[in-house]
């Protein structure tokens, strides 16, 4: 799959009733501190049938130390037409957010980061390391994804031949995405390595051969 593909399938966004059960009460929450000058914290919130504003004064004058925090509940179509709350959103978190909840409030959600981690590992794995680093890039939920260590075991597992046990106990003590990484000669000086310390003979049949090991 191309970059191009890539992005398609992952900014696809409509109104499928049929996925619903995917969508959790809250679509999409953030906090933050307000652009310098401004001190005070603020969380915005988007439930499926609400938007939510609240807001905290941070200020070190006497006079603004007792004001109590404040919110803002609207309902999605309220929140499209309510200019003034769209740009402290825009502010506060940026165009990009503010475009984010404009689409949430419009029924365009984003379905494919919803979807089950097994799922998605399933689709990870039929594409290129250059489409990885694609999606990694795109959210917070495809960043932890594509640095955890299952896809990389996973990954480890579709490009070897075998993955041995020494290899497996190696992989606990590195993280599978270094072993994935190291080039051949590396892996076996750290496998032999490894394997002088358990006072176990160098060589092993059942160790990979250099054509089972992934290249740098």
């Amino acid at each position: 799959m191309t970059q191009a593909g890539v992005y398609v399938v992952l900014v696809t966004r409509q109104r499928n009733p049929g996925m619903a059960s995917l969508l959790g009460e809250t679509l999409f929450e953030i906090s933050g501190q307000g652009p310098a000058p401004i001190k005070d914290y603020f969380h915005f919130a988007i439930t499926k049938s609400q938007v939510i504003w609240s807001w905290w004064k941070i200020s070190l004058r006497s006079d603004c130390r007792n004001t109590p925090p404040g919110q803002l509940t609207e309902s999605h179509e309220d929140f499209l037409e309510d200019n003034r709350l769209q740009n402290q959103v825009g502010m506060v978190f940026g165009p990009h957010i503010l475009q984010y909840s404009q689409n949430l409030c419009q029924g365009h959600y984003d379905y494919i980061v919803r979807l089950p981690n097994a799922l998605l590992f399933n689709i990870m794995a039929h594409l290129d390391l250059e489409d990885i680093s694609v999606i990694s890039r795109t959210c917070r939920r495809f960043r932890e994804l594509c640095n955890s260590e299952e896809f990389w075991e996973q990954t480890v597992r579709k490009h070897c031949d075998t993955v041995t046990p020494t290899v497996e106990a190696l992989a606990e003590e590195v993280g599978w995405r270094t072993v994935f990484f190291t080039n051949k000669l590396q892996l076996q000086m750290q496998i032999s390595r490894r394997k002088q310390k358990e006072n176990q003979p160098c060589e092993d049949k059942n160790e990979p051969s250099p054509s089972s090991v992934p290249l740098e």
